[in-house]
């Protein structure tokens, strides 16, 4: 029977060889799948990089009008048509998001307590309908690994990418940390790998400066690595770059971006990394330039 101990001297992550991509589809872990499966994450991740940037701005769920986001109407439109994916829910979808964008939306799906609770409290909350009508490329689900609900969380997991693959709709498996819990390699590789081995078709963590290559080495679907809290531009850059250089396959970004002197620049500066493969630095420059055209 496995026990705790399996990750203490876990060692051959063979960082020196790429990904083995399984019938010729360009993402990892990802050639087993059906058609309708590799069409929609197709439309997540671009094939040229092999990356993608996602617009989140579903923080009001638990946090009600965050700073940067008390006008979606205003704040996200111009933002979504720079971004490869809306990470969203259902009702900023349908209230602030003009349907002639476009755009990929991967759809919030699971909901509970507020942040004046305990956060992985949670239940599936959107049906398989509703995300079908609202013609969404891809589903969220929060998981608590370690918390309290922890068995609760996973079980939503579960039920989404079932009903995910019944319809060919992926799962993104999102890597909830909380307040008690940390963010080193260990924690970050225990929880990405749990969601990809329950079936999620991609992870959405936390980026890490001590030992990310090894979260991404050990998960064998693809990361993007979630902004987290405000930074100053040069840190959220460097911490973007950082992380797909260490084998992230792309970014999940809200605060850094939204809430950035000049958001549109932001997120220019972001994919610039993300897609042509820009340092930080270089990154920075554009971000400067544009903000002072602007």
């Amino acid at each position: 029977m496995p026990d705790d101990s399996g990750n203490v001297d876990s060692k051959n992550y063979s960082l020196d060889t790429p990904p083995v991509k399984l019938g010729g589809y360009f993402l990892k872990g990802s050639g087993g799948y059906d058609w309708g499966m590799k069409d929609r994450l197709s439309r997540i991740f671009n094939e040229k990089s092999g990356n993608t940037v996602m617009l989140a701005f579903d923080h009001g769920y638990i946090m009600g009008p965050t700073s940067g986001l008390e006008r979606m109407d205003l704040a996200i439109p111009p933002l979504a048509e720079l971004a490869d994916v809306l990470m969203c829910t259902r009702g900023a979808l349908r209230s602030c998001i003009p349907p002639t964008y476009n755009k990929p939306v991967c759809m919030r799906t699971t909901a509970g307590a507020s942040i004046l609770r305990e956060l992985s409290d949670e239940e599936v909350g959107v049906a398989i309908d509703d995300v079908i009508r609202l013609n969404s490329s891809a589903m969220a689900a929060q998981v608590h690994i370690g918390s309290e609900f922890e068995t609760k969380s996973v079980e939503n997991l579960n039920k989404i990418v079932n009903a995910g693959m019944k319809y060919g709709i992926p799962t993104l498996g999102v890597t909830a940390v909380g307040k008690q819990l940390g963010r080193d390699a260990r924690y970050l590789s225990l929880a990405s790998r749990m969601l990809a081995e329950f079936g999620a078709q991609f992870v959405k963590t936390y980026y890490c400066a001590e030992g990310f290559e090894k979260v991404t080495a050990t998960c064998p679907v693809p990361i993007v690595i979630a902004g987290g809290k405000k930074l100053p531009e040069i840190e959220a850059l460097e911490m973007c770059y950082n992380a797909i250089d260490q084998g992230a396959s792309g970014v999940d970004m809200g605060r850094n971006i939204f809430q950035a002197d000049n958001p549109v620049a932001m997120l220019k500066a972001v994919r610039s990394i993300v897609h042509e493969g820009n340092n930080a630095k270089d990154a920075l420059d554009m971000y400067n330039t544009l903000k002072n055209e602007a």
